[in-house]
């Protein structure tokens, strides 16, 4: 058992994530570790600053360029989009360990007779013309479809996509591209099989992933788990009293919480020159509203005492903030939100609201941060100028 202070596991957090003191990820390359690190990273499409992927790697990656991420997608494919928490971006050697989720969407789901009858059709047609979106297959009639209704065209894309068959070749703006996998991955990761058969080893796999995602991580129900469709609590216990058994995670005691979190055995080093480190320049970040540092937000107002909540999909009238709202990082301490919005045709961003948390006071230091965070925020988003609105 490793004891921690509320300032240690925080710093732990931030340094594990490289959000503290200097940048240790930087250009394609970070990408690429800080992806391996944490597994996975959540996409969304909703771009007011930046879609949720590329706000999580600004925060983290010196200078970020959108077309980083892109090229890494699309051009090289050691990137791919498929499920892990959620839809997500993760690392293309990874496709082989959910190999039983696309087994699964091949024997059923919504719409499936009316999908199965033109699947052979669609694949036949992208392999003699190359990548295609929904707009240019055909079958506009409506079908019962997961999020919503929606066009037989989108559903059989998806349903290949789901079952690997499919992979989004590329994007442009909210229109997916597919392609056939085997012509985007390489036969060698396309022809490995799951290295983790049995159930469990699976779930303890998943688990370490998601706990390397985060960097401490506590055995109860979390969104943190999202996805893991075997995941019952009974099997979450199991899992965890081997990965303990089998010295893959470590137990830490945070002061004042209750519940006993874990790491994984491989960042003990990293505890411990956390626990001897001095104190760092505080740098001044946006972070994503689904970034992989919040995806358990109750572990967050444990560690950080800060509570958010991304009120997106909340009523206007009961938003306590706004639609689209950033928390924001300023060395130690979460210290607040913003509402920030890319405004194109003018090449101007908009920082419209900033919420403070009580007891933190806007110094002339702050101010000073808060300018610079704004400006490479903008520089981010191809903005030419920062205006500041109810600030």
């Amino acid at each position: 058992m490793i004891a921690l202070s509320k300032e240690e596991a925080r710093r732990f957090m931030l340094v594990k994530h490289g959000l503290m003191g200097k940048h240790i990820f930087k250009g394609q390359e970070g990408i690429m570790a800080f992806v391996k690190q944490v597994g996975c990273i959540q996409f969304d499409p909703i771009d007011v600053c930046g879609k949720n992927a590329e706000l999580v790697l600004q925060s983290r990656i010196k200078d970020f360029d959108k077309q980083w991420l892109y090229d890494l997608l699309y051009h090289k494919r050691e990137l791919i989009d498929y499920f892990d928490k959620n839809l997500a971006i993760m690392q293309a050697s990874d496709w082989p360990y959910f190999q039983r989720y696309r087994d699964a969407y091949k024997g059923g789901g919504r719409s499936h007779q009316e999908i199965e009858d033109i699947c052979d059709e669609v694949l036949k047609m992208i392999e003699d013309k190359g990548p295609l979106s929904s707009r240019d297959i055909g079958y506009d009639h409506k079908v019962d479809w997961y999020w919503s209704d929606t066009k037989l065209s989108r559903a059989a894309l998806e349903t290949l996509y789901f079952r690997g068959d499919l992979v989004v070749h590329h994007k442009k703006g909210t229109f997916k591209y597919y392609d056939l996998a085997k012509r985007c991955i390489d036969q060698r990761i396309l022809e490995s099989s799951d290295p983790y058969i049995d159930e469990i080893e699976h779930i303890k796999w998943r688990i370490l992933r998601r706990i390397g995602a985060i960097g401490l991580l506590w055995n109860k129900p979390s969104d943190a788990w999202l996805n893991i469709w075997e995941l019952k609590a009974a099997k979450r216990k199991q899992a965890f009293e081997a990965l303990i058994a089998e010295h893959k995670i470590v137990a830490v005691q945070v002061e004042s919480i209750n519940d006993r979190l874990y790491i994984l055995a491989e960042d003990v080093p990293l505890i411990h020159q956390v626990i001897q480190m001095k104190s760092e320049k505080p740098r001044c970040e946006l972070l994503a509203p689904l970034d992989n540092f919040l995806w358990d937000r109750k572990l967050i107002q444990a560690v950080f005492d800060f509570s958010y909540k991304w009120e997106i999909y909340t009523p206007e009238v009961q938003r306590q903030y706004a639609y689209y709202v950033l928390p924001l990082l300023y060395g130690e301490r979460l210290i607040g939100r913003v509402e920030v919005i890319n405004q194109k045709k003018t090449k101007t961003l908009l920082v419209k609201n900033i919420w403070l948390e009580e007891g933190v006071k806007k110094t002339k230091k702050l101010e000073v941060a808060l300018n610079k965070c704004f400006d490479q925020f903008a520089k981010f988003n191809g903005c030419e100028k920062v205006v500041e609105s109810n600030v």
